[in-house]
């Protein structure tokens, strides 16, 4: 496993989304993830799944300090007294003193992001989430929260694939020293019809999975976190560093249509692009 360094602090390049990962199935592929060399996990209040996730830690036998993990709190709990109560049980649940990465899920106009932020700090402060950080900002709200706010933000995880473009997003990631964290970087299994990603992927003897994640981690402040259950598709997506695209082939899937969205639910900000 391959790390990016940002504001001073390492970060496995691939992790594992568990998203509906959930009951024993759910807890066994996340222990089984470990197991292969996994070492970044992120899961959500929202995910009803915290407690099968700190189960599968505890049953791997990997310390906890080897484990980058990174936990969300939902839009409708964003106020001070909520965020506390909400973090204490997702610790609970997880069966941890600590996260590494503690975000907000989605942007909530009805919430002061002020309190919401003074909230996070304390749990900063008392070592209870070693990173704060939002998911699903678009531009002009991650500025907002971190310039106005000077809020210190360690990262923004958003949906990016090589059919969505994130572009004025990623050079702010870079210019202010933010993790990029990519979900859904399979494109929810798109990635797999599509014929250039296929065709690289005969190129180089991979799957157009791995060819799509490669893509991504080859990008400055980005890691990616694709879901998994399976063996095959878990060792699939950290099989990545025996190879690195060709400049050309690069930038062939920069040239992709990138306008296709998959997440963007009624409660979604405006995005930038």
């Amino acid at each position: 496993m391959q790390f990016k360094t940002i504001q001073g602090v390492e970060v496995p390049e691939i992790g594992l989304g568990t998203h509906r990962l959930i009951g024993r199935e759910g807890e066994n592929a996340i222990k089984l993830a470990l197991n292969l060399g996994y070492r970044h996990i992120d899961t959500a209040q929202s995910y009803k799944n915290e407690r099968e996730v700190g189960e599968a830690i505890k049953r791997s036998h990997v310390d906890r300090d080897e484990i980058f993990l990174t936990t969300k709190i939902w839009h409708t709990h964003l106020d001070k007294k909520d965020v506390l109560k909400v973090a204490e049980n997702s610790l609970k649940e997880l069966d941890t003193p600590y996260v590494d990465l503690l975000l907000v899920h989605w942007p909530n106009p009805e919430v002061d992001i002020e309190q919401t932020m003074e909230a996070f700090l304390s749990l900063r402060d008392q070592g209870k989430a070693l990173n704060i950080g939002v998911a699903n900002y678009p531009l002009s709200k991650l500025k907002e929260l971190n310039e106005e706010l000077a809020a210190p933000v360690f990262c923004n995880q958003v949906e990016y694939h090589p059919f969505l473009g994130q572009l004025d997003l990623l050079d702010y990631a870079a210019e202010q020293d933010l993790l990029f964290t990519a979900y859904s970087p399979l494109a929810q299994g798109k990635v797999m019809d599509d014929p250039l990603l296929k065709k690289l992927g005969e190129k180089y003897g991979k799957s157009p999975s791995q060819i799509a994640l490669r893509w991504l981690i080859e990008q400055e402040q980005v890691v990616a976190i694709p879901k998994a259950s399976s063996e095959q598709h878990l060792k699939e997506n950290i099989d990545i560093y025996d190879f690195a695209l060709e400049d050309d082939d690069f930038y062939a899937i920069d040239d992709l249509d990138k306008t296709t969205r998959l997440v963007d639910p009624d409660f979604a900000p405006d995005w930038d692009n």
